[in-house]
């Protein structure tokens, strides 16, 4: 949706960032992309090489064209390891971002399916109030049947950003193998910040 500043019309900025093995396709990313179109958003969706090739350098490289693109204006939704890729991208930002949406992201509480290629990527450790400063309102979604992400991950997130965890019940990893091809209460939460 176009924001009206000084008589000019702002446009949202949206990001999604995909998780291990993932890619802009899959999962609920295109749903929520088509709607955020409609509303008038600018949207991308990039492609991290995964697992091939995964490293948090190598996702920053990717990222770095669209760095510029980065404002006031701009929400980041990160699913999975893309979340760990978007708190990593906030300790960097130099200027806040209007909101970050984490959906089933691993901060290190175990049980973690894929907790040594996490260490690899990014390790654990997140510079929270740098976190916190550089985007102006978070929304944490986890449920609690995630076969590769446990609940404690969403509720110590969701405490350390400040913010009420958002629980689904039953939803496994927000994917397409647990039904997630549209993503209808994300959606809804994001019509408020367009």
């Amino acid at each position: 949706m176009l924001n009206r500043i000084n008589n000019q019309f702002i446009k949202s900025n949206v990001f999604i960032f995909h998780g291990t093995a993932g890619y802009p396709e899959e999962n609920w990313f295109p749903w929520t992309k088509e709607k955020l179109q409609e509303k008038g958003c600018e949207v991308t969706v990039p492609q991290f090489p995964t697992p091939e090739g995964q490293s948090l350098q190598a996702w920053l490289d990717v990222f770095e064209p669209y760095s510029n693109t980065v404002d006031e204006n701009t929400i980041i939704i990160g699913h999975s390891l893309g979340g760990v890729f978007l708190l990593k991208l906030l300790e960097r930002f130099q200027k806040p971002i209007k909101l970050a949406i984490l959906v089933a992201t691993p901060i290190g509480i175990k049980p973690i399916s894929v907790y040594n290629d996490i260490v690899d990527f990014a390790g654990f450790e997140f510079d929270w109030d740098k976190i916190k400063t550089n985007a102006k309102d978070f929304i944490v979604y986890q449920s609690d049947n995630d076969p590769y992400v446990s609940l404690g991950n969403g509720e110590k997130l969701a405490k350390h950003l400040g913010v009420d965890l958002t629980f689904i019940p039953n939803v496994g990893h927000f994917n397409a193998k647990a039904g997630y091809l549209q993503f209808e209460d994300l959606f809804k939460k994001l019509e408020k910040y367009l």
